[in-house]
């Protein structure tokens, strides 16, 4: 089992993926893992919506959009699209704001557990929600929050200490590398703007 604070070090937004298929029980696996996680006032207006047939997966895959810095370097390659998805959609009827909280604590939760499986994971935001509303069957009454598109990771991004842009790119032997902000660009100790050095 992989140590919590190592996942959340190593974990990368992959987008490029190993035609590997993910089994279903583990597809189910994560889900649960976002059914689990914190709801707000634990009203639970979270579903998720599994897409693992391959021929689903074709439809479902024009209408999603990938790293818009390094489009179209960013883009799945032919051959190297996700081998699943999981939609998280939001009952309308339950919540219809506030929980976006939700959101994030779920999709945190099936992004680390799918990298205990060696699993990597995009979070995709930037969808076409009525396309796929359709395509999917997806009633009334039901939102698409985000995508999170899976595969086994056939790239591994590095992280790079944030400069002067907050923009990723691809190095010259298309490695994607990914500026973060420092810790003590980000941290404050006991009044704002005691900062730690380093």
């Amino acid at each position: 089992m992989d140590n919590l604070l190592d996942l959340i070090k190593r974990r990368r937004t992959i987008r490029q993926f190993r035609q590997e298929e993910i089994p279903e029980n583990i597809l189910l696996e994560l889900v649960n893992l976002g059914r689990l996680a914190p709801s707000a006032a634990n009203m639970q207006p979270l579903e998720f919506l599994v897409v693992h047939e391959p021929e689903v997966r074709k439809r479902v895959f024009p209408w999603l959009r990938w790293a818009a810095y390094i489009n179209p370097a960013g883009n799945p390659q032919p051959g190297q699209e996700p081998t699943a998805y999981i939609l998280i959609l939001v009952n309308t009827k339950i919540r219809q704001n506030g929980y976006e909280y939700d959101v994030g604590a779920a999709a945190e939760n099936i992004i680390l557990g799918a990298l205990t499986q060696g699993i990597g994971c995009c979070w995709l935001i930037s969808v076409d929600r009525e396309r796929l509303k359709n395509i999917l069957g997806i009633p009334d009454g039901y939102k698409i929050d985000s995508v999170l598109a899976l595969g086994y990771p056939a790239e591994s991004p590095v992280v790079e200490d944030f400069q002067d842009s907050v923009k990723y790119w691809k190095d010259e032997t298309g490695v994607l590398h990914v500026p973060k902000r420092r810790l003590s660009q980000v941290v404050h100790l006991n009044r704002f703007g005691n900062r730690i050095s380093g």
